[in-house]
């Protein structure tokens, strides 16, 4: 259980975008400057996507460039269509993710579009991507649950993740869009999955909403899973489920692993100043326990 953990930051993409109110790309580079410099190598800076869908990431093409020194770390930019790859492209992204979901019903409300459909959709773009030398990561979303058909099979799970093995992603990250969740479906599903994909190419990406992402992260290192998806701060939520809260919040995974002997490399006073000065930004404050625990603390201590 002691192996290295590789964290990947989701708050600046995955978290803002789904935050009521909008980050401007100055702050959105202070935030990403200020996780690098918490020791997080690995940020998804923003999403190619219509303004019209997402308008909180508007600007990722300036947020991209505006870090794109930090060669030294991952900043993976999603991609939904060949518009947005070409976008991406010309903001000089070297790691991209496309996406598709186990769940029919939540293909159609998220990207209007059936599974097989979207499938379709990256095709074109994995094979572009292989051709200039892009790195892609793949996501698979309601991999636990879905808001509108319930519980899902884990072999839906296991088809959509092999297609995305054998069109060239590195890196196949599950998540649990809606956070319904639990240890001994989370281990069942990584089981599934990691009979078709290698388990060390397969990443956890655990929502909270029902206080069951830490255990479920543990549960899949049991496995051997050593990829977490997080977001500062417990960024975020799911426009299409109602009620889903953000990913699982970054200090709660640090905080968990260091105290399990794990270095993750993560300067934790850092990491919540940063979650502090965004919290201010969207006007509310972090819902992490972590986060409320160490802020409390500090204000006693004043």
């Amino acid at each position: 259980m002691r192996e290295a953990v590789r964290i990947i930051e989701m708050g600046p993409r995955d978290g803002l975008q789904n935050e009521k109110t909008p980050v401007s790309v100055a702050d959105r580079i202070a935030f990403i400057e200020a996780l690098i410099g918490a020791g997080l190598n690995a940020v998804e800076v923003g999403s190619f996507v219509s303004p019209k869908a997402i308008p909180q990431m508007v600007g990722s093409a300036e947020v991209l460039r505006g870090v794109s020194h930090h060669t030294d770390c991952d900043l993976p930019v999603l991609v939904p269509n060949e518009k947005g790859y070409e976008a991406s492209q010309a903001a000089g992204a070297k790691l991209i993710a496309v996406f598709a979901a186990a769940s029919e019903s939540f293909s159609r409300a998220n990207i209007n579009c059936s599974i097989a459909e979207s499938i379709d959709r990256f095709k074109p773009i994995l094979a572009r991507a292989r051709a200039d030398g892009v790195r892609v990561r793949g996501y698979v979303s309601t991999v636990l649950g879905c808001p509108y058909e319930g519980e899902i099979r884990p072999q839906a799970v296991v088809d959509i993740a092999r297609v995305l093995w054998d069109l060239g992603c590195y890196e196949i990250s599950l998540g649990d869009t809606i956070g319904v969740g639990t240890p001994a479906k989370a281990r069942q599903l990584l089981r599934a999955v990691s009979s078709e994909v290698p388990m060390p190419k397969l990443a956890m990406h655990f929502h909270d909403t029902y206080g069951q992402a830490l255990a479920n992260l543990y549960a899949g290192m049991e496995e051997g899973c050593r990829v977490i998806d997080s977001a500062a701060g417990g960024l975020g939520g799911c426009p299409y489920a109602p009620g889903a809260t953000g990913n699982v919040a970054t200090e709660d995974v640090v905080y968990m692993l260091e105290g399990m002997g794990i270095s993750t490399g993560v300067d934790m006073t850092k990491l919540l100043a940063a979650i502090n000065v965004v919290s201010g930004l969207i006007g509310r404050p972090p819902v992490s326990r972590v986060a409320t625990a160490l802020n409390a603390k500090a204000r006693a201590g004043k």
